[in-house]
């Protein structure tokens, strides 16, 4: 019978490689924890997005430094403060992200776009829009928002 001699250095090598395999193991179970952690963080946040975007939206794209944009202001501050919980009001200035503009086909600013609360485009108008006509407008589409005190 042969007796098998392993020299020192041969099972300090073999230990060495092994205890790497297990830290590289450790960091790809760390990597996949993480990115199921972010799945499931994503999953439960999106009904919170949904139950967000079930108010009718009006979104009004202009840009700060437009005289009828200007005008336009106070009353989609208004709005926001007086029908808040009832609607959203949204305000994209189409100077600063151009990418909106092209994103909403926009030709003419402001342009203000009706929304359901199904997130399905109503109506467009383009120009300054009042109150009033803004209002009308929502009702044609069925929707009649109770006035409440504007939040200062």
């Amino acid at each position: 019978m042969k007796t098998l001699y392993v020299h020192p250095l041969m099972i300090m090598l073999i230990l060495f490689v092994v205890t790497s395999c297990d830290k590289q193991a450790q960091a790809q179970e760390k990597s996949i924890i993480k990115e199921n952690v972010a799945a499931v963080v994503s999953v439960v946040a999106e009904p919170l997005e949904i139950a967000k975007k079930a108010l009718p939206k009006l979104l009004d794209l202009g840009a700060h430094k437009c005289i009828p944009c200007q005008k336009m202001a106070p009353i989609l501050k208004e709005l926001t403060s007086t029908y808040e919980g009832q609607m959203e009001v949204e305000f994209i200035d189409v100077w600063q992200d151009q990418t909106a503009g092209k994103k909403y086909g926009i030709r003419t600013i402001p342009t203000q776009i009706f929304y359901g609360s199904d997130g399905k485009e109503l109506f467009r108008h383009e120009g300054f829009f009042s109150k009033e006509k803004i209002l009308s407008k929502w009702a044609e589409f069925g929707y009649k928002f109770p006035e409440k005190e504007p939040s200062k």
